[in-house]
């Protein structure tokens, strides 16, 4: 197992506790894109994606993630396929049950750091955008 794998997999046992409080992987200048979703947008350096991220869980409650699948992609990229669960805050609407596609994350690393990282809630998104052609859902 390659040393970027390890990272991305020491972030992600974080998230699946609901802990996202760390950014020590992150690189300064770190790239943090939602390609999808409802609030879609890019923030640059570790404040902006702690904003962007805080804004995002703002309107939910006791949000994980979730690794389903991790793939090496090459010496730079480690593509994640997720699912999440939580709900709304305000409509109590489950997350889990919103969908039945999963989401992927894409991280770039970089240095022994996360350069950039993509969320996806489709993961069709994220396949289309690294070249893969669409499967079928991973459980």
């Amino acid at each position: 197992m390659s040393a970027n794998l390890d990272l991305v997999r020491s972030i992600y046992a974080d998230w699946e506790r609901g802990d996202f409080s760390r950014a020590d992987w992150a690189d300064p200048e770190i790239e943090y894109v939602i390609a999808d979703g409802l609030q879609p947008g890019t923030w640059r350096g570790r404040t902006e994606m702690a904003e962007g991220f805080r804004d995002y869980l703002g309107g939910l409650e006791e949000y994980r993630l979730d690794a389903k699948e991790y793939r090496e992609l090459d010496e730079e990229r480690v593509l994640v396929l997720t699912g999440a669960s939580g709900r709304g805050k305000t409509s109590g609407l489950e997350i889990e049950h919103v969908g039945s596609k999963l989401g992927a994350a894409l991280f770039y690393v970089r240095d022994g750091r996360v350069a950039k990282l993509a969320f996806y809630w489709d993961r069709d998104n994220a396949l289309a955008d690294i070249g893969l052609a669409p499967e079928g859902d991973a459980a």
